[in-house]
């Protein structure tokens, strides 16, 4: 079974920079396409960003231009720049596939506050 670990969150300003990882116990990344989702309270999951094992990336119009998805096959990990962070950023963020999906991990939690 596929475990997928999410870190790398943490309070951050208005504006900040965080860089997320997610590690994964086997080596999907290379084959599936990825992405990273996010949900806030209340709110639904939603996907933000996704990479293809082509390298094709894709992102939500709320964050294109912020956010940076990468991918380092030898390493089975997944990471996420997020740039010019902004308070409607804040939320537990889950990386897994798209058209596949893993069991979730436990994700991290980003909040963006002042």
């Amino acid at each position: 079974q596929v475990q997928l670990v999410e870190s790398g969150g943490g309070l951050v300003q208005p504006g900040g920079s965080l860089r997320l990882s997610c590690a994964a116990s086997l080596n999907i990344v290379n084959f599936n396409t990825m992405g990273w989702y996010r949900q806030a309270p209340g709110k639904q999951r939603e996907l933000v960003a996704s990479i293809t094992n082509g390298g094709t990336t894709n992102y939500a119009d709320s964050v294109k231009g912020r956010f940076t998805i990468s991918r380092d096959n030898a390493k089975n990990t997944v990471y996420l720049q997020m740039n010019s962070l902004k308070p409607e950023d804040t939320a537990v963020y889950y990386c897994n596939g798209v058209a596949y999906k893993f069991v979730w991990g436990p994700g991290t939690q980003v909040t963006v506050s002042s």
